[in-house]
């Protein structure tokens, strides 16, 4: 108890935030809650950073191992740490203090440290321009408005990062648009945002340029003037080229093979303010039902089957249209119609709507009360017509049935006195089911004896098939034990023979995902080679993980080029196709880096 104690006592949580790089307004930066003393997640209040818009970026056990010997004595040092990441993002220029936050380990409360963090301002350039525009300049609350992006890029660029601050608003439902366009691709612009991109070549402002434009929905929630922050991109714009310097190589030999290296800086472009004038529903007229549901829309239902008893369960399919943008739509609210609650027996459960071919399908189980009934009744939805500036009310066409009165079975028809006779094999009397069966012949033996009911197959598979198949896990698990350590050494081992084998598959794939996939695999290559997670690597981590590992930096900026240029080559169509010596260059890399690095 003492030395527990004394454990939790050391405990110590500490934030920071990575200031190896800028941080520039409006981009993403991490910051790290650093538990010293315990490896396991904490309970943390982020409450302080709010403003700072956090998002979940990953957690990770860094606990470390130490086995010391000392005349002949071995120690062995545990060394607890546990590190959880979130993503910020500042919308302010300057020095700012990120706030403490509270941790909760084990029941106590811990403080952390304020964090001071220095915002830069990227530099402007007509290399980049940005658009943000507003399908409507005013609408009423609920009714869908089109956001599109659009992104013009006039020189080579590297990273970019966006930040549309109407995308997170909480003035807005955010929904996707219909995107029929199949070359569009999936993008993430931070903070769980994703939209789907299309991109082309255009002319822009006289000049050639590529366009990457999106659009998103946003559906307002409340009434009146709500003014969209200005969106804004930044991004590495390649701004001269470096000559790369070699006292082993001559000029000629770089300027030949490798050339000389791009110098990129970074850029930023904002787009104008909007203001969007959301006008309240009139309160006068409004029908019973209204839900706040703005546009204009259908609604059909359909049942089976339609010929029934009294009792039947009968499928009730609705489907609500003539919208776009279906995600305010709720259930229909059949308890609310006398015609179905006094006729239909409506269970409360109620399963979740899905979206089929541009309608919201609703499924419900219903079953007719009586017999009297010849409809299922008419099905109200109520909307607000924003173009003609009207309530309206769309209903389902009632459904036709044919309700029959339930059958009541009476002794009669259990014992089966009215039975007719089929063949002339069977003798049907009227003493009922017993006539075919007489005399003790008919009779089994019902005797149960435990020993007997154990050896009989149906019993032998309940006992004795859980017993064998425990005997043939355990067996599975004595001889394919492994354990985390093991794990990890094996991807270690195989990390350059998968890398490699990826590298030369490249060629097979379409042109414009080659350089993707080349970056890719290289990093992969990385993370699974040196215990890093290959998805947050970057070209310079990989140089860094390189050197660290070999000691020569040569390679490392080898490799750092290849991933920097593949990277590159994504909005630079001149480098669209991948040149061949890269990918040999590549695993050339590999096998030497693998080599050194197991010295």
């Amino acid at each position: 108890m003492v030395l527990a104690s004394s454990a939790k006592a050391s405990i110590r949580v500490f934030a920071q935030v990575d200031k190896s790089e800028d941080i520039y307004v409006g981009e993403n930066f991490g910051y790290h809650i650093i538990i010293d003393g315990d490896n396991k997640a904490a309970q943390v209040d982020l409450t302080p950073l709010s403003k700072y818009n956090p998002q979940g970026a990953g957690n990770r056990d860094v606990s470390q191992t130490s086995i010391s010997i000392i005349n002949g004595r071995r120690t062995q040092q545990i060394t607890k740490q546990y590190v959880m990441s979130y993503s910020l993002t500042s919308n302010k220029v300057g020095q700012i203090e990120l706030p403490p936050v509270s941790v909760t380990i084990d029941g106590k409360s811990y403080r952390t440290n304020p964090v001071e963090i220095n915002i830069l301002k990227p530099g402007t350039t007509d290399q980049l321009d940005l658009e943000v525009t507003l399908s409507e300049q005013q609408c009423y609350v609920g009714q869908p408005v089109i956001m599109t992006v659009k992104f013009y890029i006039l020189a080579d660029i590297g990273d970019f990062q966006f930040n549309i601050p109407a995308f997170t608003s909480d003035d807005f439902y955010i929904e996707d648009t219909d995107t029929s366009n199949p070359q569009a691709k999936e993008y993430d612009l931070g903070n769980g945002v994703i939209v789907r991109a299309s991109q082309y070549r255009t002319t822009h402002n006289g000049r050639d340029s590529i366009l990457l434009f999106f659009s998103k929905v946003l559906i307002p929630k409340h009434a009146g003037e709500i003014a969209c922050l200005p969106a804004s991109v930044s991004a590495d714009v390649a701004v001269g080229r470096v000559q790369s310097r070699d006292r082993f190589f001559d000029d000629s030999f770089f300027d030949g093979f490798f050339g000389s290296r791009k110098e990129y800086k970074r850029f930023m472009v904002s787009s104008q303010p909007l203001n969007l004038k959301v006008r309240p529903l009139p309160e006068e007229d409004k029908p019973s039902g209204f839900y706040g549901l703005v546009g204009q829309y259908t609604i059909a239902a359909s049942a089976t089957p339609t010929n029934v008893n009294v009792g039947d369960p009968i499928t009730l399919t609705i489907r609500v249209g003539g919208s776009k943008y279906l995600k305010p739509v709720q259930w229909p609210a059949l308890e609310h119609i006398p015609e179905l609650t006094d006729n239909f027996k409506i269970p409360s459960e109620k399963a979740s709507p899905t979206i089929q071919n541009s309608y919201k399908v609703f499924t419900q189980t219903i079953r007719a009360s009586n017999d009297k009934i010849d409809a299922i009744p008419s099905i109200p939805l109520v909307f607000f017509d924003a173009d003609k500036g009207r309530y309206d009310i769309a209903k389902t066409k009632p459904i036709k049935l044919d309700v029959s009165p339930t059958k009541i079975l009476t002794q009669a028809d259990l014992e089966g006195l009215d039975f007719a006779p089929v063949n002339k094999e069977v003798e049907a009397i009227k003493k009922g089911l017993s006539a075919n069966y007489e005399g003790l012949d008919a009779l089994t033996n019902q005797t149960f004896s435990p020993l007997v009911a154990a050896m009989s197959i149906p019993y032998l598979l309940i006992w004795a098939g859980p017993l064998a198949l425990l005997a043939i896990c355990s067996l599975i698990k004595l001889f394919t034990y492994t354990t985390p350590e093991k794990v990890a050494a094996k991807r270690r081992r195989s990390a350059a023979g998968k890398a490699i084998s990826q590298v030369r598959k490249i060629v097979s794939y379409p042109i414009e995902q080659q350089n993707e996939l080349l970056a890719s695999t290289m990093k992969q290559y990385i993370g699974g080679r040196f215990d890093k997670i290959a998805g947050s690597l970057t070209s310079d981590d990989c140089f860094e993980t390189i050197i660290t590992e070999t000691k020569d930096r040569q390679v490392a900026e080898k490799y750092k080029e290849i991933i920097a240029s593949c990277e590159a080559a994504r909005y630079a169509p001149a480098e669209k196709n991948l040149q061949a010596h890269k990918t040999e260059e590549a695993i050339n890399l590999i096998k030497i880096i693998e080599k050194k690095s197991k010295k």
